[in-house]
């Protein structure tokens, strides 16, 4: 009940927020638009597939969750600047009921996110043509919850490590990490040995490709990067409940 509470208050802080509006409801319209006129612009003999509207929506729903990420971390990093933390530290909530008041609200908040880009996704696939299969599109949102619990839990990692001013400019190298190497925005399986063995090392491009793989038909083999994405997201859990049960320790005294 402690949770639950708490997580009402996080939502209200959500719904007040301009930006989770522009973000979950503007910015997956656009990218999707954007980047499906530069996959129209390639030529086919390139035979580039990244910007196909089969591999394009997974990566968009995975990019935002990054920004969701962000969303968490600014939160939890202003609720400690502003004191309000230090002051429930007086009730009986424990580390673990912080932590979960902040994730099931950010969770409900990735789901929307995640369904407006699929909308967005079968409508820019009817215009242009193209199909995407409906059962693995629900598939693929099972598929995606490895990834949300990973990257809400660097949100709340850096958000209890960082105060609200520095917090964002981290959250903004886990962003480009996912970008760059995870295989949102290029085929690193198709680069160079470095970028591929980095890729691969980190849990952006394992929850990725799981989540291509659901909605490019090809569900069987996505068990292996569903578990590493959630090995990682477990101990990123774990590491952010650290952090809050320190800092609920040293706030106090």
């Amino acid at each position: 009940m402690r949770s639950i509470e708490f997580s009402k208050r996080t939502t209200k802080e959500i719904l007040r927020d301009p930006l989770s509006y522009i973000f979950c409801l503007g910015f997956p319209l656009i990218m999707l638009i954007i980047m499906t006129v530069v996959d129209r612009s390639i030529p086919k003999e390139a035979g580039m597939t990244i910007f196909k509207i089969q591999s394009l929506a997974p990566g968009m729903a995975v990019f935002g969750l990054t920004f969701v990420m962000l969303f968490t971390c600014i939160q939890f990093s202003k609720d400690r600047s502003t004191a309000f933390l230090t002051r429930l530290y007086a009730s009986p909530m424990k580390s673990v009921d912080y932590i979960l008041g902040y994730t099931v609200p950010s969770i409900i908040l990735a789901l929307i996110q995640i369904a407006i880009t699929y909308v967005c996704s079968f409508v820019v696939a009817a215009i242009i043509g193209e199909s995407l299969k409906p059962l693995n599109v629900l598939l693929s949102i099972v598929y995606l919850f490895p990834s949300i619990l990973l990257y809400l839990g660097f949100g709340l990692l850096f958000g209890g490590l960082l105060n609200d001013k520095s917090a964002p400019g981290v959250c903004s190298i886990v962003i480009t990490l996912s970008c760059m190497v995870g295989g949102i925005w290029m085929d690193v399986d198709s680069m160079g040995s470095a970028i591929k063995n980095l890729s691969h090392s980190l849990p952006f491009y394992h929850g990725m490709k799981a989540v291509r793989m659901a909605v490019l038909g090809e569900p069987g083999d996505a068990l292996k990067p569903l578990l590493i994405t959630l090995a990682y997201a477990t101990v990123i859990y774990i590491l952010a409940i650290i952090v809050m049960r320190g800092k609920m320790k040293k706030d106090v005294r």
